[in-house]
């Protein structure tokens, strides 16, 4: 069967797993609070057992998807995640939902990195940061119609997002199997592979590419520090709002969690998709240093959003905190994996990028048991705390990345 365009499958990526995600998350922390019964230290170990796996599989299928087949292993890893997301909709059990972290967590180190590292080779560097923005505008547009779809469905069965979103992404899996091509990479030709010889030396490789490059041993240093705040907001966030509020009426009528849920995540998208716009229009991504400048600004606001957040005593203050947060978040991933992906060889892409995000998971891993502790012992507004004076070291080391650059170049 002939295949698509990597742009066009790249893209149709974005917007179903935007999709499927959004109808999972919309709801879920309503699910694990009140149908499951989790506290705040159990909410963040589902996270540190996610990260957890993700540490410990991360590098291995990086370097897979680097000596054998990128594609391979996005289809692998999607429907892996698929299959995770459905057993967690199986039933409200601590047990069950560790269980469904796990294989989700097993399933994204397949994609983490390998697809990243695919569309940077079908469209070429100079390209790919376009693309970038496009799919995170497609994702963020899944996200829009699945809020409502979320919405629907989580009014029949708190549990049922799960397994529809799980079978959107094992239908997507299917999908890439059918359609996804694989030109601009070239596999280790089998004859000169040696099993885990060959690994290793892909992994040495990867290794010897970031010692050699201080801006990439710091930015692996921010991908840690972005590792240690976000298990807390992540986790957290929403059960804050859900502890220290009373959701207000609007014109008299009472709207329930869910439809609170879904407007607060409808808006967070829209205001998504507008910063993404601004950014496309705004930063030149194919310039390292414009990009660097406008993360450090961004991690900036984002610092700042949440100290608001965290001090408002007003519903309303708190969800603009909430709504300038994720918009200036929404942009920094795809200016970080442009950056990232200008600075490294394409032999080693998928296993460099797997480091970082390996090194994103130590902090997840590590981080994520300390400020759950201190949400359990003391309060969410502690833990969040103790997050946004994480997140604030960020400023600082992105302007010693771009004095770095500047050096460099």
């Amino acid at each position: 069967m002939k295949k698509l365009d990597a742009s066009v499958v790249f893209l149709i990526s974005e917007f179903t797993t935007g999709l499927a995600s959004k109808i999972m998350f919309t709801t879920f922390v309503i699910y694990r609070v009140d149908v499951a019964g989790l506290d705040p230290l159990q909410l963040v170990l589902l996270g540190t057992l996610l990260e957890g796996t993700v540490f410990l599989f991360e590098i291995p299928t990086g370097i897979v998807a680097d000596i054998y087949s990128r594609r391979l292993s996005v289809i692998i890893g999607t429907l892996l995640i698929g299959i995770g997301h459905a057993i967690e909709g199986m039933a409200p059990i601590f047990w069950v939902i560790m269980l469904s972290q796990f294989v989700w967590g097993l399933g994204y180190t397949f994609i983490s990195g390998a697809f990243v590292a695919w569309i940077t080779d079908e469209v070429g560097t100079k390209k790919v940061g376009l693309v970038f923005l496009r799919g995170d505008q497609l994702s963020l547009f899944g996200n829009l119609l699945g809020i409502p779809l979320a919405v629907f469905i989580a009014a029949q069965s708190l549990a049922l997002p799960y397994m529809v979103g799980g079978a959107i992404n094992v239908a997507l899996g299917l999908f890439l199997i059918l359609f996804m091509p694989e030109e601009g990479f070239k596999p280790t030709p089998p004859e000169e592979r040696e099993g885990w010889r060959s690994l290793l030396t892909t992994f040495r490789a990867g290794i010897r590419l970031v010692r050699g490059r201080p801006a990439l041993i710091t930015f692996a240093v921010i991908d840690l520090v972005v590792g240690l705040y976000s298990e807390a907001w992540d986790r957290l966030a929403q059960p804050h709002l859900l502890e220290r509020f009373r959701f207000p009426t609007i014109n008299g009528y009472e709207l329930s969690t869910i439809e609170w849920f879904g407007i607060l995540n409808l808006i967070f998208i829209v205001v998504g998709i507008g910063a993404n716009e601004l950014a496309k229009r705004g930063i030149d991504m194919s310039q390292s240093r414009a990009a660097l400048k406008a993360l450090q600004v961004s991690y900036a606001g984002m610092v700042a959003s949440m100290i608001v957040f965290i001090i408002a005593s007003n519903f309303f203050v708190a969800i603009a905190a909430m709504v300038l947060f994720n918009g200036l978040r929404t942009i920094t991933f795809p200016l970080q994996s442009t950056w990232v992906n200008q600075q490294i060889e394409s032999k080693v892409r998928a296993t460099v990028l797997s480091m970082n995000g390996q090194i994103d998971a130590i902090g997840q891993v590590s981080g994520g048991p300390i400020l759950g502790a201190i949400g359990r012992l003391f309060s969410l507004r502690a833990a969040l705390w103790a997050s946004a004076l994480t997140l604030a070291t960020t400023v600082p080391l992105y302007q010693h990345l771009r004095n770095l650059t500047n050096k460099e170049s």
